[in-house]
């Protein structure tokens, strides 16, 4: 198990989380590190003693938005007025997730290891929480039997695919997608 970290190098990972998912929303994962560092407001020195490789920041990145995804649903199911509500507004946040991930697919597509293991990541952590919110919405009765997590999950991500381009706007669809689930 390796060493706790001090508060400064984790308060400056955290930052430099923030930034990073800031900067490849803006500008893809391909984004120059040095923009990630000025955003961060430390040198890229520190992103290199924290992150030794782009495929280790980008990992990290999408590994903590994954997380928060993941951590919203108790919070969600909680606060909604209903099951189905807390799924609605899952699956928006599950959107954002996605349509900000420019170059993602791409970077996945490389040779870098890090980046094979980060799909199933996504699955093994996504998949629980959306079945979940979708049990907890089946046995409220608003949602109808049957659909699997991992399909709807697939289907908002293929959806997702070219938002922003040619002025498509996903949204719309998955409204239409998610509302078909009601029971």
């Amino acid at each position: 198990m390796p060493p706790a970290k001090r508060a400064d190098a984790r308060r400056n990972e955290q930052a430099l989380l923030a930034a990073a998912a800031t900067v490849f929303a803006e500008s893809g994962v391909a984004a120059p590190v040095r923009e990630v560092a000025s955003r961060a407001g430390v040198g890229v020195a520190t992103i290199y003693r924290h992150f030794p490789t782009r495929a280790d920041l980008v990992v990290a990145v999408f590994r903590h938005q994954v997380e928060e995804c993941v951590e919203a649903v108790p919070g969600l199911l909680a606060d909604g007025p209903t099951p189905y509500d807390a799924l609605v507004r899952w699956v928006d946040l599950f959107v954002d997730f996605l349509v900000t991930k420019h170059g993602l697919a791409e970077a996945m597509q490389g040779e870098d290891e890090a980046h094979a293991t980060l799909h199933a990541y996504f699955v093994e952590q996504l998949v629980p929480a959306c079945a979940a919110l979708l049990d907890a919405a089946v046995t409220a009765g608003q949602v109808a039997p049957g659909v699997r997590a991992l399909d709807l999950l697939r289907g908002i991500g293929n959806l997702s695919v070219g938002d922003g381009t040619f002025g498509y706007d996903a949204r719309p669809m998955i409204d239409t997608l998610v509302a078909g689930l009601r029971a």
